[in-house]
């Protein structure tokens, strides 16, 4: 535990040092290490040679060979696994190791090399099924504009044995005016700040998409968060496109079909080319497809970490924001969030998992939420899982069959958020199924908080609601429970700023 603490008081030093000497020495890491996929036996390592990172990387099309080293000694004298990895600009250089062979449930530390120049050390840690106790934190919605990445920077000096991230990893619009500025919400005026600028228009090409990632990746609260610990990570819409649905964009009017594949091919692209993944993107024509959905076993948890997006039917009865009415539509059998093959798989996976903790992270709400009074239908946000009652119903129907301590993970809302899930949503009645845990943004801004404070009171299932507030989800769990702390930045405009626990919660007392 010690040696841990020390590589990540260290951490953030060697992650600036290789900052500033970027433009100076043309250093090729200035977007870091990574690792993920974290299984029992093997791991995936990252990097990404970009001299000049928001230019396209400054690689040109040189073909590179890369070293690395994984070792099981933060001192990097005890080599486990070592070899040369060759790229190219076709894949914006970017490196993807696949350790094998490992040991259940330890740390290792690994680097790369290029020439004459090192990465920064990173620490990862494998899986283990039979370990009695894990450390999970949740992770979605990095705005670089609306904010610092204080909260990564607080979860590096944690260093949990996993970091799950649920989506919205960059954001694809144009750059904002820096400042302050206001817009009516709901009839209320609120200000919003912009604390840094993007870099151009909405992302569109594989160059900008490339161009975005590297920004993001930039923020050195981000690097040291990816170099403490292994990432499991799905997208959710601002990867790509605001609300886009399958094949379908948001604003159908602007982009065709086509218009909208090719744009999501590139997208797809370079977030294989920015994440610490197994499989690259499955390319057939225009199409393509990035498999993400997977189930990890971290001791008393197995997580399901599910894909709402890429196969998904397009929202139906309207965008109204923050919800809309409901409308005839959402009783039709063939609306899915998962795509029957991804349904069938969990279906499988829960009722053969053994686990003390069954896991769905799933990138929206699951728990309902209304904002408006009963009687009356429920006026939802269409593009959470109310907007797929049916799908849901089945999906609630199976975790009360018999799969052991349900909790689902949610991010997208920008809110934090604790909610218990019934057999029947909408009664607190019914019997009791499971757990919604939803984590607030890393920095992007809530102009819908005052809505979902003003509907609290309709909504008697939720037990812990705050939108005002940026941060991360923190999950300790053993065999005896599962304590998750809500934690908040007490300022997102700065990039030191304190982090700390808002609340806990333990499961066995709600």
């Amino acid at each position: 535990m010690s040696s841990r603490r020390q590589f990540l008081a260290a951490a953030g030093a060697v992650v600036m040092v290789g900052r500033a000497t970027a433009v100076e020495t043309r250093y090729p890491f200035t977007l870091g290490v990574a690792s993920g996929s974290p299984r029992e036996s093997s791991v995936v390592l990252w990097t990404r040679l970009a001299p000049d990172p928001l230019n396209g990387g400054g690689m040109g099309q040189t073909v590179a060979e890369v070293r690395y080293r994984l070792c099981a000694d933060q001192a990097m004298r005890k080599v486990v696994r070592e070899g040369v990895v060759t790229t190219s600009g076709d894949k914006a250089h970017s490196v993807h190791v696949i350790a094998q062979g490992l040991e259940p449930g330890r740390e290792y530390w690994y680097d790369f090399r290029y020439g004459e120049a090192s990465s920064p050390v990173g620490r990862t840690r494998t899986a283990d099924r039979s370990a009695t106790r894990t450390t999970v934190a949740l992770a979605s919605c990095n705005s670089f504009e609306s904010g610092y990445f204080a909260a990564y920077a607080d979860m590096a000096r944690w260093a949990p044995d996993c970091v799950i991230h649920v989506g919205d990893y960059i954001y694809e619009g144009a750059a904002a005016t820096l400042g302050l500025s206001t817009r009516v919400v709901g009839g209320t005026e609120l200000s919003f700040e912009t604390v840094r600028q993007h870099d151009g228009p909405e992302t569109v090409t594989l160059w900008d998409y490339r161009n975005r990632y590297a920004l993001y990746r930039s923020d050195l609260g981000l690097q040291a968060a990816h170099a403490a610990s292994p990432w499991i990570v799905a997208l959710d819409d601002h990867e790509i496109d605001n609300n886009w649905a399958g094949d379908a964009p948001q604003d159908p009017w602007a982009q065709t079909k086509t218009e909208f594949k090719v744009r999501k091919l590139a997208a797809l692209r370079a977030y294989y080319e920015h994440m610490p993944i197994e499989r690259p993107p499955i390319l057939d024509g225009l199409d393509a497809h990035l498999q993400l959905y997977d189930a990890y076993r971290l001791g008393p948890v197995q997580i399901h970490l599910l894909d709402t997006r890429q196969y998904r039917s397009d929202q139906v009865c309207g965008q109204g924001f923050p919800g809309d009415e409901s409308c005839a539509e959402l009783t039709d059998p063939r609306l899915t969030m998962l795509g029957s093959t991804q349904e069938r798989w969990l279906t499988k996976s829960l009722r053969e998992s053994s686990a003390v903790y069954n896991v769905l992270a799933s990138q929206t709400w699951f728990a309902p939420f209304r904002y408006n009074a009963p009687p009356a239908a429920p006026k939802v946000n269409m593009d959470q899982w109310d907007g797929y009652p049916l799908e849901r119903q089945r999906i609630i129907d199976l975790l009360a069959s018999g799969v052991r301590n349900p909790v689902v993970l949610s991010g997208d809302w920008h809110a934090a958020a604790a909610m218990r899930v019934y057999q029947d949503p909408w009664n607190i009645r019914s019997r009791r199924v499971g757990y919604n845990f939803c984590g607030t943004s890393i920095s992007s801004h809530c102009p819908w908080a005052g809505a979902m404070r003003a509907a609290l009171p309709d909504n008697p299932h939720v037990d812990h609601l705050n939108g005002e507030r940026r941060g991360y989800l923190r999950c300790e769990i053993d065999s005896a429970g599962w304590r998750s702390d809500f934690m908040v930045v007490d300022n997102p405009s700065k990039a030191d700023s304190m982090v700390r626990s808002e609340r806990q919660l333990r499961l066995q007392d709600v």
